[in-house]
């Protein structure tokens, strides 16, 4: 059974920077696109970043393009989202996801919240 589990989130001040991790059990890590969602409370989930494999090409929401960078290390079963310059609108629960190849199997991490104030 493949599980996710993120970390990394906090409370950072407008312009910080913080980094999510996620690390993969339990499946073979590089047969999956790997992705980070965000929640806020009332909202629907909305992708930040994708990375896909083999060749990891990546894709961004607008809100996040250039200051947001999504990788993964097959070796170590880990995909990260770097997150700089912040702003209080990055508000929100982050979330892991991996999806097989075939589009056969998902798995979603537990979540990270993210809090950006002054």
């Amino acid at each position: 059974q493949g599980q996710l589990v993120e970390s990394g989130g906090g409370l950072v001040q407008p312009g910080g920077s913080l980094r999510l991790s996620c690390a993969a059990s339990g499946i073979t890590f590089s047969n999956y696109d790997m992705s980070w969602y965000r929640q806020t409370p009332g909202q629907e989930r909305e992708l930040v970043a994708m990375i896909r494999r083999p060749d990891g090409t990546t894709n961004y929401a607008d809100s996040v393009k250039g200051r947001f960078t999504i990788s993964r290390d097959n070796a170590k079963n880990t995909v990260l989202l770097q997150m700089n310059s912040l702003k209080p609108e990055d508000t929100a629960v982050y979330y892991c996801k991996g999806t097989h190849q075939w589009g056969s199997l998902e798995y979603w991490g537990q979540g990270t919240q993210v809090t950006v104030s002054s």
